[in-house]
């Protein structure tokens, strides 16, 4: 692929091939190979906590490949070890494979914030002793620690044990080896990673970051300096001139893109669709959307998280899930998986600018009724917010959609 520039929507184009959104999704039983595929499109999947629907990292496999057992995501990462926990793209799950290319985080891991050397300054024999406790009893919780210490002080509410854990954890010395009920089980690193992760060679720093913005481009497929310096949280500053060396390789090629007032950087093995008609559900985190500046030049789309607004303050809702319709972000949901009752409550559902109602409503109501049987739900409850909730509720209740079982509107 050439040429000096790219029209938006070729861009958008691009980027959502790049993102797993071109292709179909898959007919038959999903099995761990389909979420290889993902993994190795996206590169890594953001990690978090909330589980007002889903813990988020579930979501981007269902958004590509639709239902699934959550379970072949916790054999890939704790069972088998091809994935392993790290600060990726915030907290994430990364292939095994590239461990290596995250070695100079951990060893600059003390050089960070300051709460991090602080600690390590008060409390150096503390550390030492964790490290060593861990190498004598490990899986352990910070709990289960000899010393874990009281939650308070100005560190998050969290005690000593946790705290010694994750600058273990930051400084690649324990990693986490499982999970239960979401609370992590900290090891040696050497017991958690297979030998030939471990043993492998190290990269420079250099070498380093010119492979993870080979690896942004990639699952990019076409982006701005920001866009792939953001997706492993890489130093802008330090990016740029790297750019430059990859263009100048060939590894890279540098466009326009109409509407973009940075230039932009292509992977020259990126897929540009005629067109792609997809429909998925989107995490707050999935990698397509979690830049939110790159948001606004893809699809027009203005986007931020409202967990920690006042609820009076809210615009959207929760926990918003944009809605991604063809090629374009339609409209966006607040939802909530009410297990007691076991509905997927659609607690409000916006129309974005431009796009048809009655056609979002239908697709959308798809789409939630997919998610409700993945999660395990009877039936989907559309609450009456936001402008495009009565179409919706519409399309819910009445209709040859009105034999799902389970369907209700309240």
């Amino acid at each position: 692929m050439g040429g000096a520039g790219l029209s938006a929507g070729e861009a958008r184009r691009i980027a959502l091939a790049a993102q797993g959104f071109a292709e179909r999704r898959p007919a038959g039983r999903i099995d761990a190979r389909h979420l290889r595929r993902v993994l190795d499109r996206v590169g890594l999947i953001q990690i978090d906590s909330v589980n007002v629907l889903a813990r988020s990292h579930y979501l981007p496999f269902f958004s590509r490949l639709g239902p699934y057992r959550s379970q072949l995501l916790d054999d890939l990462a704790y069972r088998r070890r091809e994935l392993f926990e790290y600060w990726g793209h915030a907290a994430s799950f990364i292939p095994t494979r590239h461990h290596s290319l995250f070695r100079h985080r951990m060893e600059g891991w003390m050089e960070g914030q300051r709460w991090r050397w602080e600690f390590e300054e008060q409390f150096p024999r503390y550390l030492e002793g964790v490290l060593e406790e861990v190498a004598a009893r490990g899986p352990l919780t910070p709990e289960a620690l000899d010393d874990p210490g009281e939650r308070r002080g100005p560190w998050w509410g969290w005690g000593r044990g946790k705290l010694a854990l994750e600058l273990l954890f930051g400084r690649g010395e324990v990693s986490v080896a499982e999970r239960r009920n979401f609370e992590r089980y900290y090891d040696l690193t050497e017991r958690v990673l297979p030998p030939e992760t471990v043993n492998g060679a190290t990269p420079t720093v250099e070498e380093a970051r010119r492979e993870l913005l080979l690896l942004s481009a990639r699952s990019l497929g076409v982006g701005t300096a920001k866009d792939l310096a953001d997706y492993y949280r890489l130093p802008l500053t330090a990016s740029k001139p790297l750019l430059r060396e990859l263009v100048a390789e060939g590894a890279l090629q540098q466009v326009g893109v109409e509407g973009w007032r940075e230039p932009a950087y292509l992977d020259p093995a990126a897929r540009l669709p005629r067109r792609v008609e997809a429909r998925a559900l989107l995490s707050p985190f999935d990698s397509l959307v979690w830049f939110r500046d790159r948001d606004e030049r893809l699809f027009d789309f203005h986007y931020r998280i409202e967990i920690y607004t006042p609820e009076p303050k809210r615009q959207f809702g929760y926990y918003v899930l944009p809605f991604l319709l063809g090629e374009r972000l339609v409209g966006r949901v607040d939802l909530k998986a009410d297990r007691a009752a076991s509905a997927l409550l659609a607690r409000a559902a916006h129309l974005e600018p431009g796009a048809h109602p009655g056609e979002t409503a239908e697709a959308l109501a798809a789409e939630l009724r997919s998610m409700a049987d993945w999660l395990g739900l009877e039936r989907v409850v559309v609450e009456p917010r936001g402008d495009l909730a009565p179409a919706l509720r519409d399309v819910v209740g009445v209709g040859p959609h009105a034999t799902w079982p389970g369907t209700a509107v309240e």
